[in-house]
């Protein structure tokens, strides 16, 4: 018998219609769109508005755009993995509210926070249940509603981080599609760079937290930028060298959406050129676990059966990692 893959065989995204410019940050914080451009790469992003929205509300359409291009309905599901760092609420998990929001009635789900890293672990964790036998249709979808926790008058987060979702169905194939390798990894060092003081059982939410307003991302910037050029960077440059690939192997390098520059330096490092390196940061900002899924959405036309894509991300934790997936549909049929 073949060993058996985990194949992404439908892709689904979403993102809300509101439109966060950096002119509109500007009246916001000390900040100027050219200064936000130079250094992100980002020229907008997007922000779920409405009273009640949460995570769950952007992985819905995601879901639902997944099972209309694979032809299946949300009772096919056997297992939702949500990777976010912005869940609905602490309990239960916001996959379990999707489940229920789609009508998934034979599936079961739950969250993998991971930070910007969160696709990958949750991509990989989704490709185990699949290559067990046990399990047909597992879907895997990254979301945050960063506006929830971030500090709007803090410039140095606030101009970075959006809303959105994408997500992938995995079922099984037996021709090597799918996801062949992953390397994992964290830190959990990283913590005092990136983190969010208050709300957690060391220091749960009081009226003190609130007032100092320490419910919103912490981010020491000059160092997470320094980790994540040399870990990302390093992460894909393993993968491909322990599966024996050389860039010109590569269709497409799927980066995290942190800074323009970081995805730079690490298409730098495995020598690829600018035009096999997916890009929409300039649209989205960084949707922390969105980012490598929203790519898969936005270039799945431009994406050959037999592709192979190098996932590469980095996050708060630290968290970061790389994945090699041989692509297994022609998306410009879909």
């Amino acid at each position: 018998m073949n060993k058996i893959t985990a194949a992404i065989t439908a892709v689904g995204g979403y993102v809300p219609d509101y439109v966060l410019t950096n002119k509109e940050l500007e009246k916001l914080v000390d900040t100027t769109d050219d200064w936000i451009l130079t250094r992100t790469g980002i020229s907008e992003r997007r922000i779920l508005k409405g009273e009640g929205k949460g995570t769950s509300d952007l992985c819905v359409p995601v879901a639902l755009e997944i099972c209309k291009k694979r032809g299946i309905t949300p009772e096919d599901i056997d297992l939702l993995i949500v990777a976010t760092v912005t869940p609905d609420m602490t309990f239960p998990a916001t996959a379990n509210v999707v489940t229920d929001k789609i009508g998934a009635k034979n599936a079961f789900g739950f969250d993998i926070s991971a930070a910007c890293s969160g696709f990958l672990y949750a991509l990989d964790t989704g490709a185990r249940f699949i290559e067990s036998g046990r399990y047909k249709k597992v879907m895997v979808i990254g979301a945050d509603k960063m506006s929830s926790i971030i500090d709007y008058t803090d410039r140095t987060t606030c101009i970075i981080f959006g809303d959105g979702a994408a997500g992938v169905l995995l079922e099984p194939n037996t021709e090597g599609y799918g996801l062949v390798d992953s390397i994992l990894k964290s830190d959990g060092h990283g913590r005092e760079y990136l983190h969010m003081k208050a709300g957690g059982s060391v220091k749960p939410a009081s009226i003190e937290t609130v007032t100092n307003r320490e419910h919103y991302v912490y981010q020491e910037g000059k160092m997470v930028f320094k980790y994540a050029v040399s870990n990302m960077a390093e992460a894909a440059k393993d993968i491909m060298n322990r599966n024996h690939l050389t860039a010109d192997d590569i269709a497409w390098l799927v980066p995290h959406q942190a800074n323009k520059r970081i995805i730079n330096a690490t298409s730098q490092y495995i020598d690829l050129p600018d035009a096999k390196v997916m890009m929409n940061i300039h649209k989205y900002g960084n949707t922390t676990a969105g980012t490598i899924p929203l790519c898969l959405w936005d270039y799945e036309k431009q994406l050959k059966k037999g592709d192979n894509l190098i996932l590469a991300a980095f996050g708060g934790g630290f968290t970061w990692g790389s994945s090699y997936i041989k692509w297994a549909y022609d998306g410009d049929k879909i």
